[in-house]
Order: structure tokens, then C-alpha cells, then sequence
């Protein structure tokens, strides 16, 4: 049991560190349009990304696929800017206004895809020559989905106590927070090409 809990520590250890800044602004940016009232729909979202994101990280790091991790790491900004930038069509109420919320799903579990390939170059560095991978990419992949409902919940907590106790509207929160991650992931898109 400590095997797995190495690895569970491992998974949720990476996500919640500031080299995984990507990630979180990629969470930040997805999650930054729900309220708690809009957790179905989040919840839905973040499957999505997950069921993406864990079926790239299990074949890449069971070595059945092969990328380019130089195009990876330029693709991973590249998925932030493109949620960031999407959130400027939201209304006040957030995803309870976009008509085509199924299209969102589909390009989130492809962003996943993308997200799970960059995670594997890191699991695989941890892993070694070790026999058997299966336990501990299972115990990764769900440290690192704990770590993903953390910050999931920070962000809508935050949210919620701007928007009821500091009268911070909606759409100004989804505004403010989509710039600053368009301001931080540029810089990330022009280093990595």
C-alpha cells in the first residue's frame, strides 16, 4: 500500500506545484465561468479533460504511443490561450448561456489528450525501468485528480466570496482572470516555439 501512496503523493504533489503552472491555468481558465450552482456542468467539463488527459498519460507512458514532447510542451500553452480566449463569449451566468456547451466537452477532452502526453514524459522520468507500471500510473493518475479537485474547488471558494461578500460581478471575474492567464501564457507559447 505505501507503493501506491508514493506514487498517489507523487501525482498530487506535481499538480499542485508551481511547475505545473500550465496545468493550474488550464483548470483556472476552465473553471473561472462556473459558481458552485454550476457544478454539473463542471463536473461533466472536468471528465472531459480527465478521461482525455488519463487515456493519453496511460498509452504514452506505457510506451504504445510516441510524440514529439518539444510539440507537446508548445501545444500545452496553446490549449490555455484557447480556453482563456473563449471565456470572453460567456455571459454573466456563465456556461448556462452557450449554446454549444457539447462542442466545449469534445474540445476539452481533446485539450486532455494533449495535457496527458505532457504528463507522461514527467511519470515516465519518475518510473524508470520499473517491471510492472500499471499501479503506479494508476496511483499518479489519481494523485493527480485529487490535486485537480483541489484546485477546482479553491477557484470556485475564491470566486464565491468575490462575487457574494466583495460584489465582484461575474463577468468582471471571468474577464480579470481569462487576461491574466492570457498574460501569463503567452510568454509560455513564445518560449516554447
Amino acid at each position: 500500500m505505501t507503493y501506491f501512496n508514493t506514487y498517489l503523493t507523487l501525482g498530487l504533489q506535481h499538480i499542485l506545484n508551481i511547475q505545473a503552472l500550465d496545468h493550474l491555468l488550464f483548470i483556472l481558465s476552465l473553471t473561472c465561468i462556473y459558481r458552485f450552482s454550476d457544478s454539473k456542468n463542471l463536473f461533466f467539463l472536468i471528465t472531459a479533460f480527465t478521461l482525455g488527459h488519463s487515456l493519453t498519460l496511460a498509452l504514452a507512458t506505457l510506451g504504445w504511443i510516441q510524440v514529439s514532447m518539444h510539440w507537446i510542451e508548445f501545444l500545452i500553452p496553446c490549449t490555455i490561450l484557447i480556453s482563456a480566449i473563449g471565456n470572453f463569449t460567456y455571459k454573466d451566468s456563465g456556461l448556462k448561456k452557450q449554446e454549444n456547451s457539447s462542442l466545449k466537452y469534445i474540445l476539452v477532452g481533446i485539450f486532455g489528450l494533449i495535457h496527458g502526453l505532457g504528463f507522461s514524459n514527467y511519470l515516465q522520468s519518475l518510473l524508470g525501468k520499473e517491471s510492472s507500471i500499471v499501479g503506479p500510473l494508476f496511483a499518479f493518475n489519481v494523485g493527480l485528480e485529487i490535486g485537480q479537485i483541489v484546485v477546482v474547488i479553491s477557484i470556485l471558494i475564491i470566486s464565491s466570496l468575490l462575487i457574494r461578500l466583495i460584489k465582484f460581478k461575474m463577468a468582471s471575474w471571468v474577464l480579470v482572470i481569462s487576461g491574466i492567464v492570457i498574460g501569463l501564457v503567452i510568454p509560455m507559447i513564445v518560449e516554447r516555439w
